[in-house]
């Protein structure tokens, strides 16, 4: 992650990160998983702690994060009331004609990588974890 004009600009680690989709949402925190392939596993995750504002889409492709413009800081600053910590901006492929535009206000954000499996899996080997919706086979 790089700080610009005290605005974030996500940097992201090599690797193959064209999926993308939100894995875990609440009040403390967002959480987006990137992949080469989001079937069973990704390998990345954008985890934004205390968000505040949220412009994103459910699931989409190959993001290019930025700066946000100065429209987007004055959009977040007036409907939270004050200066985020974190604000990132992105446009990506999100199925439609046009580029969806992501903004993400937040009081922290951690970059994760690791294996997190979308099945049941037993044995997990360090680095590796399941998904917060995945449950153990019930008899």
């Amino acid at each position: 992650m790089m700080q610009m004009a005290g605005w974030t600009v996500i940097r992201l680690p090599e690797g193959s990160w064209w999926d993308w989709d939100v894995v875990a949402w609440d009040v403390g925190q967002l959480r987006l998983g990137a992949g080469h392939d989001l079937t069973y596993h990704h390998g990345l995750e954008l985890v934004f702690g205390d968000p505040v504002f949220v412009v994103c889409p459910a699931t989409f492709h190959d993001p290019v994060f930025r700066a946000p413009t100065p429209d987007e800081v004055r959009l977040v600053t007036g409907q939270v009331g004050e200066t985020p910590a974190v604000l990132a901006a992105f446009e990506a492929d999100a199925g439609g004609p046009d580029p969806a535009r992501g903004l993400i206000a937040a009081g922290q954000l951690d970059i994760v990588q690791g294996t997190v499996f979308r099945y049941w899996r037993e044995n997990l080997t360090s680095g590796e974890r399941l998904a917060p919706w995945v449950r153990p086979p019930t008899a």
